[in-house]
This record gives C-alpha cells, structure tokens and sequence, in this order.
C-alpha cells in the first residue's frame, strides 16, 4: 500500500514537471515570435521604445557608454541586425557599418529628413576650418553633418516613418501605435515651444563646443557654434584654431565652453585653464552614457537647453 502511494506521488510529480516544462516552452515560443527591431543611434531607440512599448523587443545595437562615430560591430550584433524584422540606422555616414545590411528589412532614416551640408553649416559654424578640414571639404562636397536627430522637425518626420514601418509589421497594433504616435509628437512640440521660449532673448549669440555637433540646434534656434575639432570629434586642433578660439573667449566674452562625453576633454579643459571660463558638457545623444540610462530624448534634451542657455546669457 505504502509502494502504491510512492508510486502515484512520483507519477504526479512527473506528470506535473512536464506540464511546467511544456509551459514554459510555449511562453518560450511566444516571447520569441515577438518582432525584433534593431537601431543604430539612441535617438531612434527612443523613438521605437515609446511607440511600440511592449509590443516588439527593441535594441539598442550600440551599447550604452559606446560612441556612435568609432564603434565597430561585433559577431553577435551583425547577427542580430541579419535576424531583425526591421534594423532602423541614422544613415549620413554616420554608422559606415551600416552599408552592410542595405536589405529590405534596413531603414537609412536620413532619406527622409531635411540634412545639413558642409557648406550650408558654414554660417553657424564661422570658426576657419583647419587646412585639413577644409580640403577635405573641397574634396567631398555633398559631405553632410549627421547629428540631424537634434532638429525637433526631423524627430517628427522620424517618428511618422517609424510609427508606418511598425503599422505593416503589426496592423493589428494600428491604434496603438497611432495613439503613442500622438502623446510622442505633442512632447516633441513641447520641447519646440521651450527652446524657442529659452532663446527668446539672448546677450551672446555664439557657444564654444569641441566637437560641432550641434548645427541642427543653432540653425534651429539661431545661434551660432563655435568648434575646436570641427565635424570631427577625433581630430587635433591646429595651433592657429586654439590661437582663434582662445581670441574669441575673450572677444566675446564666453564664460562656459562644452565638450561632449565620448569625447577627451584634455584641450577644452587646457584653454579653460587659460582662459578662465567654465567647463560644462553637452550632449549629442548620438548614444547615452552608462550614467544616463533610464534618461529619455526629452530629459536630456531639457538638460541641454538650461546650459545652452546659461551659455548664450538669455532671460
């Protein structure tokens, strides 16, 4: 009698074991059947995570910490974007990589927003370009500025592309993703109405920066950027551009210069010794920090505009 019980208690034992295990294998099947999107820049990844939410997996294929101009792809990530229903990239030459996963399940998002050209940047970035820089100008013309998510109108056009690609990889999701659509583009205008509020009025017209990734904005909001390396975030500074920026801090009387995160700070930090003036920095949001995770487009967009306005003195 005591075998029989034995018995039964293993069977049941058994029998509930597999019912977990076929559970958890259907769950399995599910989460995997799930829509992968992959994106290049954590602008997009913001985009894509408040539009789809929960509906799809989203990744971000440059880890946090990473700079967006230099990265270089590992196995696994070139995988991962080869197995994504939809890889969404900033294009520009931004990520050169991307070329590589020109399939039809790739969206190079800058053929469907406004770009600056280096010769059209000119008139927000007036500081003389280095020998170097400005042959290479010569030499590649049509050559473009792809910090182009920082222009709030471009966000928009974004958006718009984003919410139609996820439409016909889910129309089941159409309302959501419309709705999330809406709440998204009403921030989007927020942020708008508080640059333009911020900038209003304003003692200096020009920041320093040590890398010019913030055309879009001055264009935007009409001011001028001021660089010591230029489009380039990895380039050295001839001693005539130190000699002219230096010549600018204290003809204009700037008193805060800004370097971006993934970038060294070793000359800016150097000609703020020399001169006297604050050392701050501002953020491109071609990708986030580590400390910044958890921090959305419009966060750390609100945090740039207070010291961009604390730069150009306005009331």
């Amino acid at each position: 009698m005591i075998f029989k019980k034995i018995i039964i208690t293993l069977f049941a034992a058994v029998l509930a074991s597999l019912f977990v295990a076929c559970s958890s294998e259907k769950k399995s099947d599910i989460k995997n059947t799930k829509i992968n999107i992959v994106v290049s820049t954590y602008a997009l990844y913001d985009i894509t995570t408040h539009i789809a939410e929960d509906r799809f997996n989203v990744k971000n294929i440059l880890p946090f910490g990473s700079d967006a101009h230099s990265y270089e792809l590992s196995p696994k990530n070139m995988a991962g974007i080869q197995d994504a229903n939809l890889f969404i990239y900033s294009g520009a030459s931004l990520e050169p990589w991307a070329a590589k996963f020109s399939t039809q399940n790739s969206l190079d998002m800058s053929k469907y927003v406004k770009l600056i050209h280096l010769d059209e940047d000119d008139e927000h970035h007036h500081h003389k370009d280095s020998e170097l820089e400005h042959e290479e100008k010569s030499e590649h013309k049509e050559a473009l500025d792809p910090h182009y998510w920082l222009d709030l109108e471009n966000m928009e056009k974004m958006t718009e592309v984003i919410v139609a690609e996820f439409i016909k990889l889910s129309p089941k999701d159409k309302e959501f993703f419309e709705t999330n659509k809406k709440s998204y583009l009403a921030s989007l205008a927020e942020m708008d109405n508080s640059y333009k509020s911020a900038l209003k009025e304003c003692k200096k017209d020009t920041i320093v920066v040590n890398h010019n990734a913030f055309s879009y904005l001055g264009k935007k909001y009409n001011f001028h950027i001021e660089s010591i390396n230029g489009l380039s975030n990895d380039s050295m500074p001839s001693p005539d551009d130190i000699k002219k920026i230096l010549h600018l801090i204290e003809d204009e009387g700037i008193s805060i210069i800004f370097f971006e995160s993934f970038a060294s700070d070793k000359i800016i930090k150097s000609i703020a010794k020399d001169t006297g003036v604050k050392v701050d920095t501002l953020q491109p949001l071609g990708n986030i920090t580590k400390d910044e995770v958890g921090k959305s487009y419009k966060h750390i967009m609100d945090e740039n505009i207070k010291k961009i306005k604390q730069a150009l003195e306005c009331k």
